[in-house]
């Protein structure tokens, strides 16, 4: 569990590096008929394989969980529960608020005014997986940026919702939720059938068949991202073995396949580390923990920092820790999906309560973009107004661009508004 290795075993290095990049290729297979099916026929494709796939009889259950239902869900929960989601819930709110992207206008040059107002869309779902465990997170961290965004109509949608996920999601003021999952959700809200709306995006983690469909109907209804397995690197040159070994522990919980990895430059501190996280997974008897950090972890060995930092980069980590003696290392970070420094800011805290996302994109994808956020709710669109002289200043350089590329409609549109009156139109006889 955790095998040491140095970093100036490349072979090693790469192949553990190379473990988290599972690929959707064959779940893709699976999917894609799924998809076509419901596509082609509905809801009688739908409640189909939700009775196959969930175990769900929805012609006797209905779509959409009932009021009664979510009442009981919110008396079955802990008034210590709910009051965790309200303080989870307002932070969360904090955090998405300053996320959005602002309505602008310049001017780029005499007469030309320029800028971008902001939309919403106009209806999501967010989609809450009903496996091992429940996610009444999830719902916080999806819902809550949607309806800061302004989105009209926020949907939640889980095959077999907890009653913690029933009560987050009415707390936060969700009106609908949906009893689907799987891959045939996603095709559902994707295309719409007759008892499930088309959505304009589609957000929420899942496993690889949800993400191989979100991946497959991306070119016709918006997505977040496609996310794997989680993962977790913690860098650290000193500190205290067993909160750097609970963080990777708490990673290895998630998943068999959740990738949890620890970089530092101290032989005594990596020996330190393996042994405490082997005690921890023992003491609360966590045995998929185990698996995963037997499997898909691994503590590297580094000569300096600097070369931690190095690896950092490739990597591209869905979550990194900079613990101990490594919060220097922040302004050589290039991609991470999000980033925590110092030994009392552990990955739990952005799980659930401080603030930010915990829907984040993995596999390297944090090369590409970040987290979940208020602005992938909202369009920008942008706004242009030209007075008569504003154009006149630029119609030299549009009309010399046009000629270049062909297109000589573009450049007469330009000439005509500043032709004589009468001329270039056609004579009366």
């Amino acid at each position: 569990m955790l095998n040491i290795i140095r970093s100036s075993d490349a072979v090693a290095v790469d192949k553990l590096l190379h473990k988290r990049l599972g690929t959707l290729a064959d779940a893709e297979k699976v999917v894609r008929p799924i998809l076509d099916d419901i596509r082609r026929h509905g809801d009688r494709a739908l409640l189909r394989y939700a009775k196959e796939f969930d175990h769900l009889d929805l012609r006797k259950s209905g779509f959409t969980v009932t009021p009664e239902e979510i009442r009981s869900a919110c008396c079955e929960v802990s008034k210590d529960f709910m009051a965790a989601v309200r303080v989870a819930a307002a932070n969360i709110r904090k955090a998405a608020r300053r996320q959005l992207p602002h309505p602008w206008t310049c001017q780029t040059q005499a007469g030309v005014k320029v800028g971008q107002i902001v939309r919403p869309l106009e209806r999501v779902v967010c989609y809450v997986p009903g496996g091992r465990f429940a996610l009444p997170s999830t719902v916080l961290m999806s819902v809550i940026p949607a309806q800061e965004a302004g989105v009209r109509e926020v949907l939640v949608t889980s095959p077999r919702p907890a009653p913690a996920v029933l009560a987050a999601a009415h707390l936060v003021g969700v009106k609908t939720i949906f009893r689907l999952g799987g891959a045939q959700a996603v095709a559902a809200f994707a295309y719409g059938t007759e008892s499930v709306p088309r959505v304009d995006k589609i957000v929420g983690p899942g496993n690889r068949y949800v993400a191989a469909a979100k991946k497959l109907v991306a070119g016709e209804c918006g997505i977040d991202f496609i996310a794997g397995p989680s993962e977790l690197v913690l860098v650290a040159a000193r500190g205290d073995a067993e909160l750097i070994a609970s963080d990777l522990v708490a990673q290895a919980e998630h998943d068999p396949d959740a990738v949890a990895i620890f970089i530092t430059s101290s032989l005594k501190l990596a020996l330190e580390v393996q042994g405490a996280a082997r005690g921890i997974v023992t003491r609360l008897a966590l045995p998929l923990a185990e698996q995963s950090l037997s499997a898909q972890g691994g503590i590297i060995v580094t000569r300096n920092l600097a070369e931690a930092a190095e690896l950092v980069n490739r990597i591209a980590p869905e979550h990194l820790t900079l613990a101990d003696g490594a919060n220097d290392l922040l302004g050589d970070v290039q991609s991470a999906g999000s980033i925590f420094l110092g030994a009392y800011s552990p990955v739990a805290a952005g799980d659930y309560a401080s603030g930010t996302n915990h829907i984040l994109p993995t596999s390297g994808a944090a090369r590409l973009r970040a987290g979940l956020s208020a602005a992938d709710f909202v369009k920008t669109i942008s706004v242009q107004q030209l007075s008569r002289p504003g154009l006149a200043g630029l119609a030299k350089a549009i009309v010399a661009l046009a000629n270049t590329e062909g297109l000589k409609a573009h450049a007469y549109s330009v000439e005509a508004r500043f032709r004589p009156a009468g001329e270039g139109k056609p004579r009366k006889r």
